[in-house]
C-alpha cells in the first residue's frame, strides 16, 4: 500500500484535504495528513499536528499564538515540516506528497517540496499554477497543477480538480523506477546549449558505448543549478560540463545566469570533470522589442538566437572577466579536473563561417584564461572547434580514464 503525505492548512482547508484524503483511500492508497496551519482549530484530526510541526522547526505554538503573525511563525512551520518529511521519506513511511494552497499555501510548501530528493513524486495544486512558477519549483522535479477556482470549498469542479490532484500523486507512487539505482557504470552529467548539440549528441554515443549513462542539462540557468544539485545528491559520478554560458550571463546577470554554486560542485567533491568554456564567448540577453539592438552593444558582434535572444560576442576585456570568474569557480578543483580549451571557437556561432568567427577574439580569450585557472588542475588545448570529433572524444576518454583508473 503506497502512502501519500497530504500538506495542507486546515484551519482553512479541511474539507478539501479531507477529501484528497477519501479519493487516495478509493484508490487503494493510505494518506497521511500533515497540518500547517497556525491559529485556527479544525475538527479533522491530522496525523502530525500544527503542534508538532511547529515543535520540528524549534518553535512553540502556544508562544507563536500570543501574538500571531505568518511571518514570525512561517519559518518555524517550514522548518517543522521539512524535517518531517524528509524523516518519513528517508524511512519509506512515505511515496509522494501532494499540498494545495492558494499563494500564502503555495509559498510554504514550495520550500518543503524544493527539499526533497530528485524522483520523489511531488504534487502542487495552487491558484498560482498559471503565471510564473520558477520561485515554486525551482530546480526540482515539482508538478504544479492548476486549481483554476479558488480553492475553498467542495462543489462539482473542485471535486474533480482535487480528485486529480490526489490520483496524480497515488499514480507517481506506484512507478518503482529509481534515479539511484542506475545499471549503468556511471552517470555522467553534462552542460550542454544549442551551440554545442551535435558534440553533446557524440559525447553521449561514446559514453554510453563504454557503458554509462548520460543526464543532459540545458545550461540556461536552472538547468545547469540542478546538474550542481544532483551532484550533491550522489546521482551524478563524473562530470562534462560543456557549456559555460550560464558563467558569462552570470557576470551581467542576463538570460542564462547561474546560481552561486555553479561550477564549484564537483571540486568541492573531488568528482572527475572535464570543462569546457562552450557558449561563453558570448551572452543571451532577453529582449523586450523583436530584433532590436539593445543600448550599449551597437559596436558588438552580433547575432540572434530568436527575434526575442540577442546574442554579442563579448569583446576581449568582456571576456577576461568571464575568464577571471571560472578561474575564481575553479579554486575547488584540485586533481582529476581537466580544462580543455578549443582553439577554433567554442561555440558553432565562433567557429570558421559562424555569426560570431572571430580569431583575434578567440586567442584574447585563451590568453585571459591562461592567467586566470588555478594551477591545481590539469589544462590542455586542442586546434578544434568544441563541436569537432577529436574534441569531444578527448573529453569523453579522460573521463572514462579517470572512473577506471
Amino acid at each position: 500500500m503506497k502512502t501519500v503525505a497530504i500538506l495542507a492548512t486546515l484551519d482553512t482547508k479541511a474539507a478539501e484535504a479531507d477529501f484528497m484524503r477519501t479519493e487516495i483511500e478509493t484508490l487503494g492508497g493510505k494518506a497521511l495528513l500533515i497540518d500547517l496551519s497556525l491559529v485556527g482549530d479544525s475538527d479533522l484530526k491530522a496525523d502530525v499536528t500544527k503542534q508538532e510541526v511547529i515543535a520540528a522547526g524549534g518553535g512553540n505554538l502556544e508562544e507563536l499564538l500570543v501574538k500571531p503573525n505568518r511571518e514570525q511563525s512561517n519559518p518555524f512551520i517550514v522548518t517543522g515540516a521539512t524535517k518531517l518529511l524528509l524523516e518519513l521519506q528517508e524511512a519509506g513511511k512515505i511515496d509522494a506528497v501532494v499540498t494545495l494552497g492558494g499563494t500564502q499555501g503555495t509559498s510554504t510548501c514550495a520550500p518543503i517540496l524544493q527539499a526533497l530528493p530528485y524522483g520523489f513524486p511531488k504534487v502542487m495544486l495552487s491558484t498560482a499554477a498559471s503565471g510564473d512558477t520558477s520561485p515554486f519549483v525551482g530546480i526540482k522535479d515539482i508538478t504544479m497543477m492548476f486549481a483554476v477556482s479558488d480553492i475553498l470549498g467542495l462543489n462539482v469542479f473542485s471535486r474533480k480538480i482535487l480528485a486529480n490532484a490526489a490520483a496524480a500523486a497515488w499514480g507517481m507512487a506506484q512507478s518503482e523506477q529509481c534515479i539511484t539505482k542506475s545499471t549503468a557504470k556511471g552517470v555522467i552529467g553534462m552542460s550542454n546549449l544549442g551551440v554545442l548539440t551535435q558534440g553533446a549528441m557524440h559525447a553521449i554515443e561514446l559514453f554510453e558505448a563504454a557503458g554509462y549513462e548520460v543526464i543532459t542539462f540545458h545550461a540556461i540557468g536552472a538547468g545547469g543549478d540542478a546538474m550542481e544539485q544532483m551532484m550533491k545528491e550522489g546521482i551524478i559520478t563524473a562530470v562534462f560540463d560543456y557549456g559555460l554560458g550560464e558563467i558569462a550571463d552570470g557576470v551581467w546577470g542576463v538570460l542564462r545566469a547561474g546560481g552561486p554554486d555553479r561550477l564549484t560542485v564537483a571540486g568541492k567533491l573531488g568528482l572527475p570533470q572535464v570543462i569546457v568554456p562552450g557558449g561563453s564567448e558570448h551572452l543571451g540577453i532577453l529582449v523586450s522589442e523583436p530584433s532590436v539592438i539593445p543600448a550599449g552593444y551597437e559596436d558588438h558582434q552580433i547575432t540572434w538566437h530568436s527575434p526575442y535572444v540577442f546574442v554579442p560576442r563579448l569583446n576581449a576585456e568582456e571576456q577576461g572577466r568571464v575568464a577571471k570568474v571560472i578561474g575564481e569557480k575553479l579554486t575547488h578543483s584540485t586533481k582529476d579536473t581537466l580544462f580543455l580549451m578549443p582553439l577554433k571557437g567554442v561555440s558553432s556561432y565562433s567557429a570558421e563561417g559562424g555569426e560570431l568567427y572571430n580569431t583575434e577574439l578567440d586567442a584574447a580569450y585563451w590568453e585571459s584564461l591562461q592567467k586566470e585557472l588555478p594551477d591545481t588542475i590539469e589544462i590542455e588545448a586542442m586546434d578544434n572547434n568544441a563541436q569537432d570529433d577529436a574534441f569531444v572524444e578527448r573529453a569523453v576518454s579522460y573521463l572514462i580514464e579517470k572512473l577506471e583508473a
